[in-house]
């Protein structure tokens, strides 16, 4: 069975699992594309089947990313509808978002 080094890290106040080469989105960072991220918050990581757990966190343990671009999602729909009274809302929001490369854990 191989063993694959992964850490679980926080950002915009969610929880991710991530590897090196992985590429996931998050919520909206300050940092323009190309730049590199390092996430010191990392709550659990696993090396070689050995998994260290943080007590919040781990202390000088890092995860390092490339930002690979800044973008919107997808349009989401909000309507609301109080049959009564016949008033209707409609509004759409699309979320920001950073895709994040992980080069180093």
């Amino acid at each position: 069975m191989a063993t694959t080094d992964f850490a679980i890290i926080v950002t915009g106040g969610k929880q991710y699992k991530v590897s090196a080469g992985q590429r996931i989105k998050v919520e909206k960072l300050t940092a323009e594309e190309g730049a590199k991220v390092v996430f010191e918050t990392v709550l659990l990581r696993s090396e070689g089947g050995k998994i260290d757990v943080g007590t919040p966190y781990l202390p000088k343990v890092k995860a390092e990313a490339t930002v690979v671009r800044n973008g919107r999602g997808e349009k989401k729909i909000i309507f609301k509808y109080h049959s009564k009274t016949r008033r209707r809302k409609k509004k759409g929001h699309r979320q920001e978002f950073t895709e994040l490369e992980f080069t180093k854990i």
